[in-house]
C-alpha cells in the first residue's frame, strides 16, 4: 500500500500532473469508477481516508460523496509497475455512479456479487428494523444456521445425483447463501475462506 512518503515514486509528470485512478470495491473487487488524482488529491485521500480526485471539468479537488453523501472510504492505495496509474481499494457507502448504479460500468459483478451478498447479510445481522429471513436465522442461533447448511448440502447432493442441472444450480445457490449466514454467525466471512484457499494453492 502506498503511504505519503511513497508518493515520491509516482510519475505525475507523465500525465501532466494527473494519474488515472481505478476504484475497486475492496470486498467484491468490482470496478466502480475511474477518476484522476494529482499529488494533492492523493495526499488528501491518504490523510482523510476519503477518496478524493482532481476534477478536470471543475479544475478543483473533489471528494467523492461531498454532494451525494455516498463516499468511498479508503482501504488501500496502490501503484502499477510503471508508477503512472493508481488502484484504489475502497468501501462504498452507497451507489458510486451518479445515475444511482453500483458501478459506472455496466459489466456484471460476476463472482464479486458474493461480496455484495455477504455485505447485505452482515447488514441484516446488525439490523434492528423489520424482521427478515436472515435476521430470523441470526436470532435462532448457531445450531439453526448449521442445520440449514446441512439441509441444503443434502438437497444439493440429491439434485446432483438426479442429474438435474437446473435444480443443482438452485440448491447450490441455497447452500452458498446459508454457508455465508453460518460464517457470519461465527464472526467469519468470505475473506477468511479465500485466505485458506490461497494458502493451500500456494503451498
Amino acid at each position: 500500500m502506498l503511504t505519503a512518503p511513497d508518493l515520491e515514486r509516482l510519475d505525475f509528470a507523465k500525465g501532466d500532473g494527473l494519474l488515472p485512478a481505478i476504484v475497486q470495491d475492496a470486498d467484491t473487487r468490482r470496478v466502480l469508477m475511474l477518476g484522476y488524482m494529482n499529488r494533492t488529491a492523493a495526499e488528501q485521500t491518504l490523510a482523510t481516508g476519503l477518496v478524493t480526485f482532481w476534477s478536470r471539468s471543475r479544475d478543483a479537488l473533489w471528494t467523492k460523496g461531498e454532494t451525494s453523501g455516498y463516499t468511498l472510504r479508503l482501504r488501500s492505495l496502490h501503484t502499477d509497475c510503471d508508477a503512472d496509474a493508481l488502484l484504489v481499494l475502497a468501501e462504498p457507502t452507497g451507489p458510486t455512479c451518479h445515475t444511482g448504479a453500483v458501478s459506472c460500468f455496466d459489466a456484471d459483478a460476476g463472482l464479486g456479487f458474493l461480496g455484495e451478498l455477504e455485505r447485505t447479510i452482515t447488514d441484516r445481522f446488525a439490523s434492528s428494523g423489520p424482521d427478515s429471513y436472515v435476521r430470523s436465522l441470526a436470532e435462532a442461533g448457531l445450531d439453526r444456521c448449521a442445520q440449514k447448511v446441512g439441509e441444503e448440502a443434502i438437497e444439493t447432493v440429491i439434485a446432483a445425483k438426479n442429474a438435474d442441472d437446473e435444480a443443482l444450480a438452485s440448491e447450490a445457490a441455497d447452500l452458498v447463501f446459508h454457508l455465508l449466514v453460518l460464517l457470519r454467525q461465527r464472526g467469519l466471512g468470505l475473506g477468511d475462506v479465500t485466505a485458506v484457499l490461497e494458502r493451500r494453492h500456494r503451498a
